[in-house]
């Protein structure tokens, strides 16, 4: 098995945008290949595309060979699209990890990207019902809102967990947007306009929820003999890890508990041979507030129930037990399904390289990505580490 690593990261602008997906496609992929300066893109023997709802959506199919078209490429190895709703990008990640790793592929470029914004709003609504089981609750309108809802009623229920806790998920995320000219909402917000946001599905309000967002994002994936080649920096997948169970919310063993994401965390860093503590910064999937505060306690950051005061503490900005979220996270990034996996990936490759900006910079050796889908059923991790 060879050592894999990310070398080279783009990202378009996301937000509601009227370019299509094959537009979107281009622009990450001129970054990247602006990233990696020189590569000859005849060398990119593989690509593997992670995007949920292109037929849906975009109505197109297909969509591996389109984005191949459009980056001027020719997949001589592997050419493939994953669909995993929110962890579609992740998937796709992960099979280009595989196939280096074993020597199927050399060099493979990871593509996640995503056109939600339709004319018709309630077309995007009436595809994202089909995520979870269309049959027995999409049709009854248990999309993402209503869902984690009920999450937060029973955590707030069980734990005594507050709004105000919510609402500081947010807060924090958005100063960290602020920073980022990709983001969808790059602009801060206060703790009273959270909390004052138009109501969407109690407790839950418009700002404890990420955006429905056009975008894209890539990475150049190869082996660790020829990283050094490429950049001076190279970034190493050090851990995988992924659990999932039944799509049927009424079989769930829990609102509050998500058993998948400690198993997929577990085996991610037994994989790497790292610890939580190891780690100088994490992404997660914070698509509603409620599920950051989860997260945080699925980690063994905080204890069972206490994720509420974790943010309270400040245990997850900088300065904190662990930096979360620092390119603004899904609730200031927005939330293009197949694209949040690999933008969580280009932030922490961007923070360990200092291309970021001086108000969220963290550094270090050690990074940490999460994606959830679904229910919260679906869980996946991936571990990094800064090479020299």
């Amino acid at each position: 098995m060879r050592k894999v690593a990310v070398v080279g990261t783009g990202l378009g602008k996301w937000g509601v945008r009227s370019a299509t997906l094959k537009e979107l496609a281009q622009e990450a992929g001129k970054a990247l290949f602006d990233d990696v300066e020189g590569l000859p893109r005849e060398e990119v023997d593989s690509l593997l595309v992670g995007c949920a709802l292109a037929e849906r959506l975009a109505f197109q199919s297909y969509v591996a060979p389109l984005v191949a078209e459009q980056l001027g490429i020719n997949p001589t190895r592997m050419l493939a699209r994953t669909e995993l709703a929110c962890v579609s990008g992740q998937s796709a990640l992960k099979m280009a990890y595989m196939a280096i790793a074993t020597g199927l592929s050399d060099i493979a470029l990871v593509m996640g990207l995503e056109k939600m914004n339709t004319p018709d709003m309630s077309e995007t609504q009436t595809s994202m019902a089909c995520v979870l089981d269309r049959e027995w609750e999409g049709v009854n309108g248990m999309t993402a809102p209503p869902y984690f809802a009920m999450v937060a009623q029973r955590h707030m229920h069980e734990y005594g967990t507050t709004q105000e806790q919510m609402a500081m998920v947010s807060v924090k995320n958005h100063r960290f947007s602020a920073t980022n000219p990709y983001a969808h909402f790059p602009k801060e917000v206060s703790m009273n306009r959270v909390l004052n946001s138009p109501s969407i599905s109690p407790p839950l309000n418009l700002l404890d929820c990420s955006g429905i967002t056009d975008g894209a994002a890539a990475v150049l994936l190869t082996h660790g003999d020829a990283a050094k080649e490429m950049t001076d920096t190279p970034v190493f997948i050090e851990g995988l890890g992924q659990a999932a169970t039944g799509n049927l919310t009424a079989n769930l063993p829990s609102l509050t508990s998500w058993p998948t994401m400690r198993r997929a965390v577990r085996d991610a860093l037994k994989m790497a041979g790292a610890t939580i503590h190891d780690m100088d910064l994490a992404e997660l999937h914070d698509c509603f507030t409620i599920s950051e505060i989860i997260e945080y306690e699925e980690l063994g950051l905080a204890e069972k129930g206490k994720g509420g005061r974790f943010i309270e503490e400040g245990q997850s900005d900088i300065g904190g037990k662990l930096p979360i979220n620092t390119r603004g996270g899904l609730l200031g990034c927005g939330h293009p399904l197949g694209a949040t996996g690999v933008a969580q990936v280009v932030e922490v490759v961007q923070q360990f390289k200092a291309q970021v900006p001086s108000q969220r910079y963290v550094g270090g050796e050690w990074g940490l990505c999460h994606n959830l889908s679904g229910n919260a059923n679906n869980h996946g991790v991936v571990v990094l580490r800064r090479g020299s």
